[in-house]
């Protein structure tokens, strides 16, 4: 035992370290960047998302300065904190110290946690808290001791504090509390309720914002997940290959298989731990894969479920055998487990390679790492821009551009997106001093720059040529370039204006904007 845990601390040290150089060296991505300027404003909320994302970043870069690695070092600590949080799980519910190895080494072969955990997301942030209400209510089902529900209350603010969509957890919180005999007493207990205060005051930042705002996020997130679409198979087919490409194709169906003999045990034996597991991620995947026929999924959005599975998987093998299932049963899922860590592993490890090592571009325009790359030239020709016209700010038309340049100048130059001023309530002063009665510079992405977004202001543009985004020898994107004149950008038009809108942003079709 002593050789394996030698064996499985040095795949996660390794593993680690692979996470770091990854978070170091390759460029953030527009999300990220996006992100990023949260961090730099001091707000309770935001339009799309709860503020722990913010927070994670600005604690990175209070410690790593305004780098790659700071942007993105909390990912890795929350990766960590998951693993962590996994093996005590593990630990409690089976005692067996070969659970607990395959439980921290699931998530090394899954290239969303072995891998992109090392980039900022608010499913980052999410990740650990969400695991660590599981993980307070196992310890509850575990000693019996009410005062658990009050830690699980914690942790769920703190995960709905970083994103929306772990409120698909409550249907497992309910089934762990209504199914088991024990309802009655927890029902009539006051810790249950306690811990759902507890859950709405650590929320409450997001409570204060949206009073203040009219509601806008939570608006935002209803439009978006009731705005109607057409049914297509297409999006259907994305959300299950993301799950695949992010989970594994070995760790996808093992991970699934678990949580189904995860789900009978619970319904047949009303065992409190097994229900809680199988329903925190059957009820959102297969919610997630109802939405699918309909709407796109976030390749993210997922992700905060599917560490519990892990859970699963390592629980499972020991309760097959407590069961007496079958001895080739058990050989053949801790044979499939372990095909699914090596496989997996293996995997992470040379996609690491293709993007840090390798000179090659396999996907053209459609390499999702590739096609975020390259903004720096775009950045060099705007110094040069900024330069030979005088121009003191930087204007923009999408939040991906306006990310970047921010990142890039790092508070040298005003940058502002004139549109979608929605993403951006209650932002700080962006330095209208340089800005107001000033030249600026437009950088729009094409075929964006022949729409009529200027139209109806009074703003001059004269065109100033064009410069190409490459990565690894293709050219990803091609901006165009502008001297505006004769105008300032409102920071904070009305809902009606055209430069405002947040119900288009959010997928609503009925409600496109004018420019």
């Amino acid at each position: 035992m002593r050789a394996a845990w030698l064996m499985a601390a040095a795949v996660i040290a390794s593993m680690t370290i692979i996470r770091i150089v990854y978070a170091g060296t390759l460029d953030l991505r527009t999300d990220e960047a996006y992100y990023w300027t949260w961090s730099k404003e001091l707000q309770l909320c935001f339009l799309d998302h709860p503020p722990m994302i913010a927070w994670f970043i600005r604690l990175g870069t209070a410690l790593f300065g305004d780098t790659n690695l700071g942007v993105r070092f909390a990912g890795i600590l929350a990766m960590g904190v998951t693993q962590l949080l996994l093996a005590d799980i593990v630990r409690r519910t089976t005692h067996d110290m070969r659970a607990v190895i395959l439980a921290v080494l699931l998530p090394e072969a899954a290239l969303y946690y072995g891998l992109l955990m090392a980039k900022v997301a608010p499913d980052v942030a999410a990740i650990p808290f969400a695991l660590a209400m599981i993980w307070a209510l196992v310890r509850l089902a575990e000693s019996d001791d009410g005062r658990w529900w009050l830690a699980a209350g914690l942790f769920g603010g703190l995960a709905l504090l970083s994103k929306f969509t772990v409120v698909m957890l409550l249907p497992g919180v309910a089934a762990f509390l209504l199914v088991p005999a024990w309802r009655s007493r927890w029902l009539a207990s006051p810790y249950p309720w306690c811990a759902a205060l507890i859950a709405l005051a650590v929320f409450s930042p997001v409570l204060i914002w949206n009073v203040q705002h009219d509601w806008a996020s939570f608006r935002f997130q209803f439009v978006r997940a009731t705005a109607p679409h057409d049914f297509s198979l297409r999006t259907l087919g994305d959300y299950i290959g993301l799950q695949f490409g992010q989970v594994g194709f070995v760790l996808l169906p093992v991970t699934l298989s678990a949580l189904t003999l995860t789900a009978w045990r619970g319904c047949r034996t009303r065992e409190p731990v097994a229900i809680l597991l199988s329903t925190a991620v059957l009820v959102p995947f297969l919610y997630f894969l109802w939405k699918s026929l309909t709407l796109r999924i976030g390749d993210t959005w997922p992700m905060f479920m599917w560490p519990i599975g892990f859970a699963a998987v390592a629980i499972n093998i020991v309760k097959l055998t407590q069961d007496g299932a079958s001895a080739w049963f058990v050989r053949s899922t801790v044979r499939w487990a372990r095909i699914a860590v090596v496989s997996g592993i293996a995997m992470v490890v040379l996609i690491f390679l293709y993007y840090v090592a390798a000179p090659w571009n396999f996907l053209g325009r459609a390499d999702p790492i590739g096609a975020e790359a390259g903004y720096q030239q775009v950045a060099a020709r705007v110094e040069q821009e900024l330069a030979n016209t005088g121009a003191t700010w930087i204007a923009t038309s999408d939040y991906r551009t306006y990310a970047m340049m921010r990142w890039f100048f790092r508070g040298r130059v005003p940058v502002v997106q004139i549109n979608e001023r929605a993403r951006f309530i209650g932002f700080r002063d962006p330095g209208m001093d340089l800005i107001a009665g000033h030249a600026g510079l437009y950088v729009v992405r094409e075929p964006d720059n022949a729409g009529p977004l200027l139209a109806d202001t009074t703003a001059h543009r004269e065109p100033l040529g064009h410069v190409e985004r490459s990565w690894r020898g293709h050219v990803m994107d091609t901006y165009a370039f502008g001297k505006l004149t004769g105008w300032t950008p409102e920071l904070a038009p009305p809902p009606d204006s055209p430069l405002y809108p947040w119900r288009w942003l959010a997928g609503d079709p009925d409600h496109t904007p004018r420019a």
